[in-house]
């Protein structure tokens, strides 16, 4: 049985209308509950934001990035330099190609790539570079193609946290190259599970179609041919409903996060308690916001810290460890100590909450929540 007070706040809470509620029964009533018009229908207002560029739906934004590297040529023996600093899917779909990981320190405060160490990471095995834009804050866009564009490299973004973020008034995902979005329930639309990839020239558009369905090419009614031992990633009508009547809402979503973030940092002004995230322009879409805790200042580990906050009434989550300092990379070769920022990041980082149904009350309630909790571990 919980023992969570009854007006507890999460760190993240979906939101649906009475719109999504009534698309998915038209759906459900439709008898079409596979990918169908409302996938195609998904695809095209997703395109339509985005510059006209092409979209594809899929299941999840892990699928996405597999696909998006597999469209991209990446395979064995190449190398993909991605941050130490990300949710381990990022870099686990570079392994599951074939490929490996490169990994690179981070900004500690944009918690963006270091693009100075990506450049100098490239060696002749390097195919493609695979950022991140961390929390909705936009990666260096000019700088990141310039990079990639003098060494010849693909870019596949991780804009799982960024759908409506923009770069100097651009959306991301209406230019550059493979653009991989994340419509997780936790994301800032959502379509329950599922994502979508966006750009790529015509074979590779038709690539990442083969590659969300067992690889298959249909020439006819009844005939079909498969060109590779592909798996299933395509998106259900179903939760293409559910984004649908979320994606119109997209803009006012993200305004409200900005307002979010924006009375966190008026309540902490110049001296924070917990060492803040940068704070972009008006494009950062602000998925997360995640400061650090000062553990070295305090007499408690961030464990209890998650744990005093919510006795108070306050959810508190983890956004992310760093990656390199897992099993499965550790296998690697990767260690303790080669990625400083990811790893203080790492141990340090708190995820406070953050939805566009907060009101400014529960910013000021977490506010008070932390200071409280951090003066006590002080004693």
């Amino acid at each position: 049985m919980s023992t969570a007070p009854k007006d507890f706040l999460p760190f993240t809470r979906p939101w649906v209308n009475d719109e999504a509620i009534e698309r998915v029964a038209a759906t459900l009533r439709s008898g079409w509950w596979a990918s169908g018009p409302r996938v195609l229908e998904f695809e095209a207002a997703l395109s339509r934001l985005h510059n006209g560029r092409p979209v594809r739906a899929v299941n999840h934004a892990t699928a996405g990035l597999e696909i998006a590297l597999r469209a991209a040529g990446v395979g064995p023996g190449d190398e993909v330099i991605t941050p130490a600093l990300s949710f381990v899917a990022t870099a686990n779909v570079i392994t599951r190609v074939g490929a490996t990981p490169v990994f690179v320190d981070v900004d500690l405060d944009t918690r963006n790539i270091d693009l100075e160490q990506a450049e100098a990471a490239i060696t002749p095995r390097t195919r493609a570079i695979l950022p991140v834009h961390f929390a909705g804050l936009a990666v260096d866009m000019d700088r990141l193609y310039a990079i990639a564009a003098r060494n010849e490299l693909r870019v596949v973004e991780d804009a799982a946290h960024a759908i409506g973020t923009a770069w100097r008034g651009k959306l991301i995902g209406s230019f550059g190259d493979l653009v991989c979005f994340s419509f997780h329930v936790n994301k800032n639309i959502t379509t329950i599970e599922g994502g979508a990839i966006a750009g790529g020239s015509p074979p590779e558009v038709e690539a990442i179609e083969r590659y969300r369905f067992h690889g298959l090419r249909k020439s006819g009614p009844d005939e079909f041919e498969v060109l590779e031992a592909a798996g299933k990633a395509n998106l259900s009508d179903v939760c293409a409903s559910i984004g649908l009547a979320q994606l119109p809402h997209l803009y006012s979503f993200n305004t409200a996060r900005r307002r979010l973030a924006a009375r966190y940092f008026e309540h902490w002004g110049a001296a924070p308690p917990l060492r803040l995230q940068a704070q972009g322009d008006d494009g950062h879409s602000w998925h997360l916001f995640a400061p650090l805790l000062p553990l070295e200042t305090l007499h408690i580990t961030r464990r209890r810290f998650i744990e005093a906050m919510a006795a108070r009434g306050i959810g508190v989550g983890v956004h992310y460890p760093a990656i390199h300092l897992f099993a499965a990379y550790r296998a690697l070769g990767y260690r303790d100590g080669q990625f400083p920022n990811a790893e203080r990041i790492g141990r340090e980082t708190v995820t406070l909450p953050l939805f566009p149904a907060m009101q400014p009350s529960d910013v000021d309630r977490v506010v008070a929540a932390a200071a409280a909790a951090i003066e006590e571990a002080r004693k």
